[in-house]
């Protein structure tokens, strides 16, 4: 159960605009930014960082983007933020095989080596001490060029934020991402848990 109820839509006009933007990416907008609408200059700076780290002209492909999100949080251990990219991975091109697959993601031979040093970058960076040592941090950049570096860097602490906002307030899980998290990521560890929707809500 959540521990702040979101607010309604329409409590927070000045938000407008940018919750339209999530009506017409997500289909909906998300429990953690109608939680923080109580501070509408916190809920908009937020979503101006969420542009920036997802801005479509970036190099590092935006379904990557989405899995190194999703591996970060598996650090972090927040189901949430795993419900949520597990959805937005599948609407930027990731195959359902490829998600189903993200624990493995070290041996499975749907991820490229650039993917792995990606991804084992984004378990360390986000682990609790960090984990990021001179060996792993030289491996990345054998794939990824500084520019890159900064932009999966900047996706491993977006969700630094967001995996302790919504873990923290155990926010209630909107049914699409919880259709598609309870779906592909079963093999995975997953579990509802504290988020798990509102009985009034349809799964879509």
């Amino acid at each position: 159960m959540a521990r702040l109820d979101p607010l309604p839509n329409d409590a927070t006009p000045e938000l407008a605009e940018e919750f339209a933007f999530f009506e017409r990416t997500l289909g909906f907008v998300p429990n953690s930014i109608l939680t923080m609408a109580r501070r509408p200059a916190l809920a908009k700076g937020l979503i101006a960082l969420s542009r920036g780290v997802y801005d479509p002209k970036g190099e590092v492909d935006l379904g990557l983007k989405r899995l190194i999100g999703h591996v970060a949080s598996m650090a972090a251990g927040c189901m949430y933020c795993r419900a949520h990219t597990a959805t937005s991975a599948m609407r930027h091109g990731v195959e359902a095989d490829k998600l189903a697959a993200i624990a493995e993601y070290q041996k499975s031979p749907l991820f490229s080596d650039a993917e792995r040093a990606a991804l084992d970058f984004a378990l360390a960076a986000a682990s609790v001490p960090n984990d990021v040592t001179d060996a792993s941090f030289a491996r990345l950049r054998a794939f990824w060029s500084e520019g890159q570096i900064v932009e999966i860097l900047g996706v491993i602490s977006l969700f630094g934020f967001f995996n302790r906002w919504n873990d923290s307030l155990a926010t209630t899980l909107e049914a699409e991402p919880h259709e598609t998290a309870s779906q592909m990521l079963s093999r995975t560890g997953w579990q509802v848990g504290k988020h798990q929707p509102n009985q009034k809500d349809d799964i879509r």
